[in-house]
C-alpha cells in the first residue's frame, strides 16, 4: 500500500473546506498564499537552503 502525497487540487479543496461559510475571495487567496509559502519554506529546509539565525542577525545589523 502506497501513500501518495495530496495533489494541489486536493490541498486547495481541503483549505476551502476549512473556511467559514461567509469567507471572502480574499480569505481563500490568503489561505492558498500561506499554504504555498509554508510549503516553499519546508522545501528549502529539506534541500539545505537555510542560514543560521546568527547570520541573519549579523546581516541585518542586529545584536546577537
Amino acid at each position: 500500500m502506497t501513500s501518495e502525497a495530496p495533489t494541489v487540487k486536493d490541498e486547495a479543496l481541503r483549505l476551502v473546506g476549512q473556511l467559514p461559510d461567509d469567507a471572502t475571495w480574499d480569505d481563500v487567496l490568503y489561505q492558498v498564499y500561506v499554504a504555498q509559502a509554508v510549503e516553499a519554506g519546508l522545501k528549502d529546509c529539506r534541500e539545505g537552503r537555510t542560514i543560521p539565525v546568527s547570520e541573519v542577525r549579523r546581516r541585518l545589523g542586529l545584536a546577537p
